[in-house]
């Protein structure tokens, strides 16, 4: 590792002094890490990182303990939560607000993750599950974060960021972990739902933060009895979904609780979660774009926050048509089912589940498959591999 750090400042063509003085120590001090002689602690390789990552590898404690017997909840997300006190802490030095700020988008959903009303309700959560999990603790025999899967436990967030941080900020130069922290899951190795998955997904974005939530999928290398067999077929659709979901989470002010239920609690492989919601509230639509809110027009498939923010601006200065939402960037062969411009749609389509799903199975039939099937390889053969010339 200190190889690395040297290599690294080599590459980026820094001196000890320079590298030194961004994140506030002695130069002295820092010649004592590269050869061995300064204790290489987890606080100076978090202050040398633009971003630090601590992988939670599996959304429950069942599944550690099924896979990773080794490994608690707890012990991975305790220090997740010290490296988000400490982004937090340096964010109030310099006179930011403790969390990081999010898209501008975000400033118009009072139904996102991200909004004040959600993080209230979340810490109203917490407080909620501490006072249960307080009054039956051991009464059962079983541990409070084994009671409810799929919990992140509420104990280990960061609100309280000057507790654990360090409160003289005065000599950084450098900002902690800049592109903020991140953390990865394994889809598929374990039985988890979809629903189990994202809400875990939101607990760590409310509870501690994060930057980014990373999905990996599961692929069969090792024959085991806890896990998938040899020949799985790696869940490459599932990945990709999740992914989706998860920018609606962060961008488009939905809930985990809106997208899937433990009625149901995967998404539909066939179309993208956010078509898979409009075909379930079909009562919500169409909207009509030249009156709805750009928190409405985010619900409708085929217009996104650019899209959105294009359409709202736009109609301040004329009519709109289908013409020019194309222009904006509308993917017009989902939204048309579900939208109205000045009260007309732009075919006579039937606002019927059974027909939009057919019809947008249709549409995304090519990119499911090559999703599903991009991790295969081609070899272009010969007459020769025949034992043919």
């Amino acid at each position: 590792m200190r190889n690395r750090i040297k290599d690294l400042r080599d590459d980026h063509d820094m001196t000890q002094q320079q590298v030194a003085d961004a994140i506030g120590i002695t130069q002295r001090k820092y010649s004592y890490v590269e050869t061995g002689t300064q204790p290489l602690t987890d606080e100076l390789l978090c202050a040398l990182a633009d971003r630090i990552s601590v992988n939670l590898e599996l959304p429950t404690e069942e599944s550690l303990r099924t896979l990773a017997p080794n490994k608690t909840m707890k012990t991975i997300l305790n220090p997740m939560g010290k490296v988000q006190n400490t982004i937090a802490a340096h964010r109030m030095a310099i006179g930011k607000t403790a969390y990081m700020e999010r898209s501008r988008g975000n400033q118009l959903l009072n139904n996102s993750i991200f909004s004040e009303i959600s993080k209230r309700n979340y810490r109203e959560s917490l407080e909620e599950k501490k006072k249960t999990d307080r009054l039956s603790d051991g009464k059962d025999g079983t541990l409070p974060s084994q009671k409810e899967m799929g919990r992140v436990d509420g104990l280990l967030t960061w609100d309280n960021a000057y507790q654990l941080a360090p409160h003289d900020m005065s000599g950084l130069k450098r900002r902690f972990a800049p592109a903020g922290q991140s953390t990865q899951m394994i889809i598929g190795a374990t039985g988890e739902s979809d629903y189990t998955l994202l809400q875990t997904t939101q607990q760590l974005y409310q509870g501690f933060d994060l930057k980014r939530v990373f999905y990996s999928a599961y692929i069969p290398l090792n024959e085991d009895d806890a896990l998938p067999g040899l020949g799985t077929p790696t869940p490459l659709l599932r990945e990709h979904r999740l992914y989706q979901a998860d920018w609606l989470l962060r961008f488009y002010g939905f809930q985990a609780g809106e997208l899937l239920s433990e009625e149901k609690p995967d998404f539909n492989e066939l179309v993208d979660p956010k078509c898979d919601w409009a075909l379930r509230h079909l009562e919500q639509f169409p909207v009509e774009i030249e009156t709805a809110s750009y928190a409405r027009l985010l619900r409708v498939p085929g217009i996104g926050p650019k899209s959105a923010s294009r359409i709202t601006h736009a109609r301040r200065y004329g009519r709109l048509d289908f013409a020019s939402l194309k222009k904006m960037g509308v993917v017009l062969k989902r939204a048309h089912y579900f939208i109205t411009c000045g009260g007309k749609q732009m075919y006579h389509t039937p606002v019927e589940a059974s027909y939009i799903m057919r019809q947008l199975v249709s549409v995304d039939k090519k990119d499911v498959w090559n999703i599903e099937h991009s991790n295969e390889s081609y070899v272009q053969l010969s007459l020769a591999d025949f034992g043919i010339g």
